[in-house]
């Protein structure tokens, strides 16, 4: 057995979660595999996956407003997209993303293979679709109760609260799909 130090510097962390009312027993593991992001923020909303695992909603703050003919898209850090995935907002359908700039300190830049055909304002959700639509890859039951690091090829244990209250404006973007599919977190 060896020890392992690992210096790295401290941020202070914002929370978002203001009431945990009720969990998931026991905690859920979370499936990194199809995570883009480096790290699990609280407030993130979780899906019950496949073989007992449970799966990140992907969502991302767009910051720049785009054109109908955009096929690049300027959003927030913090997401958890990767190429190949679906990328898709309330009014347009899913495109999938081909490539993704996260060289800019300060926002990444998602590539789209299509446009998405509409005209996309600062502020939009976008999220992960299941396919050329504007339905929810994965349906929301609960949200991730801390930050964590994601670390490639290990599952992440995770405490996930299916009541609570959060704070809007420091919790990872939602969209009215997600706000419905959790009814029990309420979002101020």
């Amino acid at each position: 057995m060896s020890l392992t130090i690992k210096r790295k510097k401290d941020n202070r962390v914002v929370k978002c979660i203001l009431h945990r009312v009720a969990d998931i027993p026991g905690g859920v593991t979370v499936s990194v595999a199809n995570l883009g992001g480096s790290a699990l923020f609280e407030g993130t909303p979780l899906a019950v996956g496949g073989n007992g695992l449970y799966v990140v909603v992907k969502t991302a703050q767009i910051v720049t407003a785009a054109t109908a003919t955009a096929t690049t898209y300027e959003v927030a850090k913090g997401h958890h997209f990767k190429v190949g995935d679906r990328f898709a907002t309330d009014a347009c359908n899913g495109q999938l993303i081909t490539a993704i700039d996260k060289t800019d300190p300060a926002k990444d830049v998602i590539t789209v293979g299509t446009t998405l055909g509409a005209a996309i304002t600062a502020g939009t959700c976008a999220f992960e679709s299941k396919g050329a639509d504007k339905t929810l890859k994965n349906t929301p039951v609960a949200i991730a109760g801390s930050n964590y690091d994601v670390k490639s090829g290990e599952n992440l244990f995770a405490d996930a609260w299916v009541i609570g209250v959060v704070r809007k404006a420091n919790a990872p973007i939602v969209n009215d799909a997600i706000l419905t599919a959790l009814k029990n977190i309420a979002y101020v």
